[in-house]
């Protein structure tokens, strides 16, 4: 993981000048480049670099938009030699900032499984910042990098060595590391509370289901009722009995816990910010599979809070693990639940890989700030109705609900399924589109990106 730092020991230097149209040439350059800087201080062109021996030196404008400096990050950081230990940056404090973000996420790579990983890792080390930028936005920013990474991680692991048990340990290693409370309900407690929704989707897996709570509760909270997040934990999907193709299906589906592993960052990345808020993370994990006694289609399911439900396809398992959660969220009366969850490939379709569809009930208010946060840290939303017209369509004629609504809108008649569970404001984000990416697309790493932790954490900075 890089290192933020105000100076550094490397030897092994590039520089980064964030420049305005007054800017002299910095006293890193030799004189013979004098001219060439200030011809890119007058051009139209927002970022450029010369090599010197074995140096970089790159340019950017800092009159950019925010999105447009981390980009500029990552594509600095593409452009680097392997040698490079450090990148100094010198220039306004915010710009510097944003540029650092984008080289730090852009930096991440997932070796676990390369024999040689070591000839493979990335020689950047550290990023050192201008000392005018205060120390509790460095580590902020520290802190950031380091949760949108475990996220990453978690998605790209596979499931062959990442089950609901070892998903559960993962977070609970990380949340309780940061001071937050952990406790993980096994088969016989989850059998005990009848969530009926999870018993079913793990029926046709040998490995047991999960149930993780997590707790944040700091003494200065300034919410008297909790914020829930609740996140999917399907550590890999075949889809059951209603098996997927592969491949473009089936292939990448380790991803489908990307839920899960939004909010357990997001709670971590809050605690070791020490925001003044109270949080509870519920997540349910198991994978899905055809074996053993798997659920069937026209089974009938009675979920945790007692609703039946008519199994129309298996392959819509996210919603039967998610209700259970989001019914057993009542019990803390919170101000607002959320969900995350990458639960329709109709999300995908409708908006593809650069947004979140986000509905609910919640206030308009909570929207806009949700909004708000997602254009900040460019992890943008869109806002899909939430009419109850969409409910008639999960009417079952032999059960209260049905978990597949008709060929139309899918996500938005799964996110009416799930308000049915919920009694507080809610707001369900499907994160189906930009949680993985089968190609990199600047500081958005190929595979898991751990979308929705920026996001999260903005909004609840400002909640």
């Amino acid at each position: 993981m890089i290192a933020f730092n105000y100076t550094t020991d490397s030897t092994n230097l590039s520089f980064v000048t964030l420049v305005q149209k007054t800017s002299v040439a910095p006293t890193t350059l030799p004189t013979e480049f004098h001219a060439y800087f200030h011809a890119f201080v007058q051009g139209t062109e927002n970022s450029d670099f010369i090599k010197v021996g074995a140096t970089y030196h790159f340019f950017i404008k800092e009159d950019q938009q925010s999105e447009a400096l981390r980009v500029a990050g990552s594509t600095l950081f593409s452009q680097l030699n392997k040698t490079t230990e450090a990148i100094v940056l010198d220039g306004n404090p915010l710009a510097a900032l944003l540029v650092a973000e984008g080289i730090a996420l852009a930096s991440y790579q997932f070796l676990t499984y390369f024999t040689d990983k070591d000839k493979k890792k990335n020689g950047l080390q550290e990023v050192i910042l201008p000392s005018s930028i205060e120390k509790e936005k460095i580590e902020e920013l520290s802190n950031t990098v380091n949760a949108v990474c475990w996220a990453r991680d978690r998605v790209n692991e596979p499931v062959s060595h990442l089950n609901a048990v070892q998903l559960s340990e993962k977070m609970s290693e990380l949340c309780t590391s940061v001071g937050c409370h952990v406790q993980v309900l096994e088969k016989t407690q989850i059998e005990s509370l009848k969530m009926g929704g999870l018993l079913a989707v793990n029926k046709g897996s040998i490995d047991p289901p999960t149930f993780t709570i997590i707790e944040y509760k700091p003494s200065n909270a300034k919410n008297t009722q909790p914020i829930v997040l609740v996140g999917k934990g399907v550590v890999y999907d075949t889809g059951g009995l209603s098996l997927k193709p592969t491949p473009g299906s089936m292939d990448c589906m380790k991803s489908d816990m990307g839920g899960a592993a939004c909010m357990a960052a997001t709670i971590y990345l809050a605690a070791a910010q020490k925001l003044p808020i109270h949080l509870i993370g519920l997540i349910p994990a198991t994978d899905n599979r055809p074996g053993l006694n798997a659920y069937a289609p026209g089974d009938v399911i009675t979920m945790y809070d007692g609703t039946s439900v008519e199994v129309l396809n298996t392959d819509a398992e996210g919603r039967m693990i998610l209700a259970d959660a989001l019914a057993y969220s009542n019990k803390f009366n919170p101000a607002l639940v959320i969900d995350a969850a990458t639960l329709t490939g109709a999300a995908l379709r409708a908006i593809g890989t650069k947004a979140s569809v986000v509905m609910g009930n919640a206030s308009d208010d909570n929207f806009s700030k949700l909004e708000a946060a997602g254009n900040e840290v460019h992890e943008r939303v869109v806002r899909f109705p939430f009419w109850d017209d969409y409910a008639k369509e999960i009417k079952s004629s032999i059960a209260d609900l049905k978990n597949l609504g008709g060929p139309n809108a899918g996500m938005i008649t799964a996110g009416k399924f799930l308000e049915h569970f919920v009694k507080s404001p809610y707001i369900h984000m499907d994160i189906a589109g930009p949680a993985w990416l089968d190609a990199k697309e600047d500081y958005r790493t190929q595979g898991g990106t751990g979308a929705g932790v920026r996001l999260l954490y903005t909004f609840l900075k400002n909640y």
